[in-house]
């Protein structure tokens, strides 16, 4: 059996896409390809349970191609967008797409009445396939780290910071940095991509000897090593969040513009008791405001990000 499995982006949303891919693989015993963008093919490079890797790279048509030529039983359409319903329409096989409750989504963030499914999105991709039999292992999501350059030393207990996330009103305030490595029991080390690197230097400037800034310097499976070995992590609504999830480490989640109730907090798996702990602002009329973000609050306080109560962590 050959199946096609398809979500082209972020990294949290091709994290949560792991037990499907798992569950395809094991239960079917499937040759599986995922499809994603190319800015995300190392992001599962060494996932044990796929068997090929392809992006869309080449641009719509010639994908639409590949996949009519590919051969595919079955085609799990996870990300169902314009572009993944144009590469897929009418090429023979057999298509499953995921309803994601866009209208759902929509309704909180215009009237802050929620209307969604109390359960995580990865419960809601089995529910879309339970038709077909495939069962929810309760393992929960998966990835695998990859080793620290050698000239990377860290302290044998730490705390992790992540400050970067795909939009900005999703990222910890620098302020509410500042309060909460003041209240870290351990070193802290900052995680993020280039856009946050200012932000890391700032930090480790301003709290010299706790703070070790790594942002900008490490590949996401070098970021995953160090969130595997923490003790603690504080994160926004990021990517980062749902690889701790993946490596089964606790977190501390600070809700900003988006709330967990649209489905994507951390996912652990039923087999899995771990906890974690979701920091919310209450009180606000004007959250959730988005179901992704903005580059800055609407409004202009950021009070969902910026009234947070630092504690020990």
């Amino acid at each position: 059996m050959k199946v096609l499995v398809i979500r082209f982006s972020s990294i949290g949303d091709i994290l949560v896409c792991t037990p499907v891919l798992r569950c395809v693989k094991l239960q079917w015993k499937a040759e599986l390809t995922f499809l994603t963008g190319d800015r995300f093919k190392s992001l599962l490079a060494d996932n044990p349970y796929i068997d090929h890797i392809q992006t869309d790279g080449d641009g719509l048509m010639a994908t639409r191609n590949w996949i009519s030529k590919g051969g595919f039983d079955l085609i799990i359409d996870l990300h169902k967008n314009r572009k993944s319903v144009m590469m897929t329409l009418a090429n023979g096989s057999k298509v499953v797409r995921y309803n994601k409750l866009n209208w759902q989504k929509w309704w909180y963030v215009q009237t802050k009445q929620n209307i969604l499914p109390p359960n995580h999105l990865v419960d809601r991709y089995f529910e879309s396939l339970a038709h077909l039999g495939l069962i929810n292992d309760g393992q929960g999501l998966d990835y695998h780290v990859t080793s620290l350059p050698d000239d990377i030393l860290l302290p044998p207990q730490y705390n992790v910071l992540i400050l970067g996330a795909a939009h900005k009103t999703k990222r910890i305030p620098l302020e509410q940095c500042h309060l909460w490595i003041k209240k870290a029991c351990l070193p802290v080390v900052c995680l993020g991509g280039n856009d946050v690197t200012h932000e890391g230097a700032t930090l480790a400037q301003s709290h010299p000897g706790k703070v070790i800034d790594l942002t900008g310097k490490l590949t996401l499976g070098q970021s995953g090593t160090v969130i595997k070995h923490s003790s603690a992590i504080l994160t926004g609504d990021t990517g980062m969040m749902h690889m701790a999830a993946a490596l089964k480490k606790e977190v501390k989640v600070l809700w900003g513009n988006t709330t967990p109730a649209f489905g994507m907090f951390p996912y652990y798996g039923s087999q899995n008791q771990i906890p974690w702990t979701s920091e919310e602002v209450s009180g606000l009329n004007c959250r959730p405001c988005s179901k992704l973000g903005y580059e800055s609050c609407p409004k202009g306080h950021f009070n969902c990000m910026m009234e947070h109560k630092p504690t020990s962590w």
